[in-house]
């Protein structure tokens, strides 16, 4: 008597529950992706209405006509090319100031030697526990003790001074670079500046660009700082300028107008995370290798 073994269901073989799995994942990773997206898809909906479909309900997801002309309102209502031109020039020399005394000041704690050295970086960690608001009244005097208030300078000034999340992002990458290379380069009479700069930044372009994109990301979108420093309307920046559609004097409230705003605004960062990712991704990764 014979005894005939029946094959398993597919889904009950290896290769079957590995593309089970890979069905859950995916699933899951669409559903996430939709709750991202609805806010976005939503946003730009809103700068294609007319004023009066803006708050219907239920909300009209596809206007019909669209209304391009929201867009050219949206710049042409308000100086919108100034205040992206001060958006560029602040965000632009925060960068410069953040990459050069962050990299310069994590080389220092991560390569040389010093009396103090690790008690300093576990004092310029600390800082990072401590609220924004409990020094932004001293701050502000400072500033205004200087005659700042009013300029970009404020806003430009600090990140010449580093920063102590970047910092530590920056130690963490340089330590995991062979010594040999700064040995090598000392053999032939370069000095620590040059090391810094000819070797350590040049083989620091991935966590460069981490730094490169948080510190834009974070400047672009501040609204609290430039709202207090930056009394001169001709001064504002495009993330005060954002609000001026919610309730203007001169504009009124235009949700429309302002998403329309709001979706030419993240242009600019969409475009340098979609151009720096890759070394953006890598540069998350590699900070933790050695600590």
């Amino acid at each position: 008597m014979s005894v005939h073994s029946h094959p398993l269901p597919f889904w009950r073989t290896r290769r079957g529950q590995a593309r089970l799995t890979s069905l859950v994942v995916l699933v899951i990773l669409l559903a996430g992706s939709t709750l991202v997206l609805i806010p976005f898809f939503w946003m730009i909906s809103t700068s294609l209405k007319q004023a009066s479909q803006v708050y219907l309900s239920p909300p009209i997801w596809f206007p019909n006509p669209p209304q391009w002309e929201n867009y050219v309102q949206a710049v042409t209502r308000t100086p919108f090319h100034l205040y992206a031109w001060n958006t560029t020039i602040i965000v632009g020399l925060v960068t410069i100031g953040t990459l050069l005394s962050c990299s310069l000041s994590a080389y220092g704690f991560a390569r040389l030697s010093a009396p103090g050295k690790n008690a300093i970086f576990m004092l310029l960690l600390s800082t990072l526990m401590l609220p924004g608001a409990v020094t932004l009244v001293p701050t502000y005097l400072l500033f205004n003790a200087l005659g700042w208030v009013g300029s970009f300078l404020p806003l430009i000034v600090p990140a010449y001074f580093g920063s102590a999340f970047f910092i530590f992002l920056l130690r963490q990458f340089y330590l995991t670079i062979p010594r040999e290379l700064e040995e090598a380069a000392t053999i032939d009479g370069a000095n620590v500046y040059q090391i810094w700069w000819r070797i350590m930044m040049p083989l620091s372009y991935p966590v460069l660009a981490t730094v490169v994109v948080f510190t834009f990301v974070g400047t672009y979108n501040d609204f609290f700082t430039p709202l207090i420093y930056l009394t001169d309307e001709s001064k504002r920046t495009i993330a005060v300028a954002l609000s001026y559609f919610q309730g203007s004097p001169r504009i009124g409230p235009q949700m429309h107008l302002l998403m329309a705003a709001v979706t030419i605004s993240i242009i600019p960062p969409l475009v340098l995370f979609v151009l720096a990712q890759r070394y953006f991704v890598r540069g998350i990764v590699m900070t933790g290798i050695k600590g």
